[in-house]
């Protein structure tokens, strides 16, 4: 009776067991990532301003199909722009490469990468050769970018298999690349051994050094591989003698996000599997997170499917506003695969006040058994609540608007400063005891360049403080709901 009753009266006051969002995919056009094998992984999107509206517009990968430019028009509205042609494209990252204000795109295609210049209302010329990158005939699957100076970005670059050796595609892994900026342009030089990378990203490691960690599959290294963690600042792998710990998985996306307020970043990488959450220690290593915590997402929650379930691209993100940052893991298999699960449903993990997290995909109305990809949380409508985009390979995209009741206050904060890298990349923001690092890189072939958004629970005040990247510090209060602009 007693629960009757508090059931009755959450009803009556309407209060939500958890987040819920409407599915908006009828609003963009109609759009697959399609191909062969060689499209079996990619399929990522980059989500930024392309037009100074201050709204996210959309670039979505095709594979054989061509991508696609999509503009948002307000209103969960969203209209194609024409743009050149580019076929091959397995995913792209958003970055301001020559720091004028207009984001460009480091487009990844299974042949030579191409790098877009951002022209004013969402236009694009191809600007490789005008950047000095060099073309080369590989299979691009990650991709990220850091600066160490006021110039312009260093960016590394994660291959898959060499499609050119005739013993593949096993044991066949290419090795990845590092573009250097030199008085031509960028010089390219090869970072190996490389074990079928398909995630890298540039951040501060749990030792407070900047690290390029790189997350491999291990279905194509076979043997010998591992994830790999190489130090930018040394320019050398680390190893056991620096105490990081070799992970063999089936590695597809990798996400960072301080989890527990202790300024050192926690890392997921998904997996064939279990999907594995690194936690950073204060002695600068990382441990493995209990199975107890609820992240490691084995295998599909509903469809009753036993098998193993095959993660891609990770997102960290506060869906409810209430200060805890929860997870979302893009589930697919590769094709039919008899170990695997067939209909894999996508995970909403949602933090608890524990630290725990409990699955809330199907409530939430997102728990489609796709073979899905890339993805993107993102306000897309300005109303402070996390949306979310989905690429599926071989179905259409999927698009769906957070219209969760009840939830918290909110900020969102954008950086800039001058010189070359003009929005900050490598700064850290903390709001109320949250710290997040602006990054370029990790997820699953898809990139995002805006806002870094916070859910502040009930505090109706936001203490906002950044470490520049040059190590200066600045802080101020700020009304919450509202998306502000910090400039250095």
């Amino acid at each position: 009776m007693i629960r009757l009753s508090l059931l009755c009266a959450l009803l009556a006051s309407g209060a939500q067991a958890g987040p819920v969002f409407e599915d908006h995919s009828a609003a963009l056009p109609k759009h697959i990532y399609g191909g062969g094998w060689e499209h079996f992984v990619g399929g990522g999107v980059a989500v930024f301003d392309c037009d100074g509206d201050a709204r996210p517009d959309i670039f979505a990968a095709g594979g054989e199909n061509p991508a696609l430019l999509v503009r948002n028009a307000g209103g969960f509205a969203f209209e194609p722009v024409a743009m050149p042609e580019l076929r091959g494209v397995t995913g792209a990252y958003p970055l301001d490469i020559d720091a004028d204000g207009l984001m460009d795109l480091y487009v990844m295609r299974v042949g030579a990468d191409a790098v877009l210049r951002g022209q004013p209302n969402c236009g694009f010329v191809d600007a490789t050769q005008a950047f000095g990158v060099a073309p080369s005939d590989q299979w691009s699957t990650a991709f990220t970018a850091w600066w160490t100076d006021d110039a312009r970005p260093q960016m590394a670059v994660g291959h898959y298999v060499d499609r050119s050796n005739p013993d593949g595609p096993f044991e066949a892994c290419d090795t990845n690349t590092l573009l250097i900026p030199d008085a031509e342009g960028y010089r390219a030089e090869v970072l190996a051994p490389g074990f079928c990378s398909l995630s890298m990203l540039a951040a501060r490691d749990a030792r407070g050094r900047l690290g390029l960690r790189i997350s491999n599959d291990r279905h194509y290294y076979v043997k010998g591989g591992y994830e790999q963690m190489w130090d930018i600042g040394e320019g050398r792998f680390l190893g056991e003698s620096d105490h990081f710990a070799k992970v063999s998985l089936w590695g597809m996306g990798i996400a960072s996000r301080d989890l527990n307020g202790d300024g050192r970043a926690e890392v997921m990488m998904t997996s064939m599997g279990d999907q594995l959450l690194q936690l950073a220690q204060p002695d600068g290593t990382y441990a493995n997170a209990p199975y107890a915590i609820g992240t490691y997402a084995t295998r599909p929650h509903v469809g009753g499917d036993g098998r193993p379930s095959t993660g891609w691209h990770a997102q960290f993100g506060d869906v409810d506003n209430d200060g805890r940052a929860d997870l979302f893991i893009a589930k697919g298999n590769v094709d039919q695969m008899p170990g695997m699960a067939i209909h894999d449903p996508n995970n909403l993990l949602m933090q608890k006040a524990d630290g725990s997290f409990v699955e809330a995909a199907a409530e939430a109305g997102i728990a489609t058994a796709e073979r899905s990809r890339g993805a993107a949380l993102v306000d897309f409508d300005g109303d402070g609540r996390l949306d979310l985009l989905v690429v599926n390979r071989r179905a259409p995209l999927e698009l769906y608007r957070n219209v969760t009741q009840g939830t918290g206050h909110w900020l969102e904060v954008s950086l800039q400063q001058p010189g070359g890298n003009r929005n900050a990349i490598g700064a850290r923001v903390s709001v109320n005891g949250q710290e997040q690092e602006l990054t370029v890189g990790g997820g699953h072939a898809s990139g995002q360049a805006g806002p870094l958004h916070f859910g502040l629970g009930d505090a109706e005040v936001a203490e906002v403080s950044v470490i520049w990247p040059d190590g200066s510090r600045s802080g101020q209060s700020v009304p919450a709901d509202q998306g502000i602009t910090l400039r250095r």
